[in-house]
């Protein structure tokens, strides 16, 4: 059974920063691309970031130069460093796993995990 599960949500000041983790079962997570993408109800979904299975990194306009997303591969493991948050970072954060690149498109998501960026 494919199983997504982040971490690392919590409540930061703003110029703070935060780590999350997705922890990856029921596949094998080196061969897949990952995404994050993050959701506030009063806006909808907005992608986030994305690497692919050899590495690459690609940002969203919002957050390049701020976050950085990576994978432990071995671990099985997603990350999303996020740093100077600001208080439109506040979403609830999501990994997914992409099925077709090209087109975006993904089948498994985790629960998410909360950002609240306030002062």
């Amino acid at each position: 059974e494919v199983q997504l599960v982040e971490s690392g949500g919590g409540m930061v000041q703003p110029g703070g920063s935060l780590r999350l983790s997705c922890a990856a079962s029921g596949f094998t997570f080196s061969d897949y691309d990952m995404t994050w993408v993050r959701h506030v109800p009063t806006k909808g979904p907005e992608w986030v970031s994305a690497i692919d299975a050899a590495g690459h990194t690609y940002y969203g306009d919002s957050v390049k130069g701020r976050f950085t997303i990576s994978r432990d591969n071995p671990k099985n493991t997603l990350y999303l460093e996020m740093n100077n948050l600001k208080p439109e970072d506040t979403a609830r954060y999501y990994c997914a796993r992409v099925t077709k690149w090209e087109a975006g498109q993904t089948d498994y998501w985790g629960r998410g995990t909360q950002v609240t960026v306030s002062s």
